[in-house]
């Protein structure tokens, strides 16, 4: 499993198109979350496998990285490569790259 900081992932994102996969719940995900990212709340995931298979590279992200880690411990039982977390989720995000995003 690779882990991105959020500068880190905010550069990265320059110039790669992975699936990014926010694993909060929907009232989280409305309060904020990274342009283009789609809600898979974690206790969803196992029904969206194949999509999230479908997809080159994922991202996973959640609130401070802890529930995305949890997630791409499974996929990986399920054989699914090539995911990379983001450190600090999106509180990180929001402190470190978009200082307008809101805090929860």
């Amino acid at each position: 499993m690779q882990s991105m900081r959020a500068p880190e992932l905010c550069v990265y994102l320059e110039n790669s198109e992975p699936l990014l996969v926010d694993v909060r719940e929907p009232w989280e995900f409305n309060i904020c979350h990274l342009p283009g990212s789609v809600n898979i709340p974690m206790g969803q995931v196992a029904n969206q496998l194949e999509t999230i298979r479908e997809a080159r590279e994922c991202v996973m992200i959640c609130h401070h990285g802890v529930r995305s880690r949890q997630v791409i411990e499974y996929l990986l039982q399920q054989e699914i490569k090539s995911m990379i977390n983001l450190e600090g989720g999106v509180d990180a995000w929001a402190r470190e790259v978009d200082k307008n995003m809101p805090l929860y």
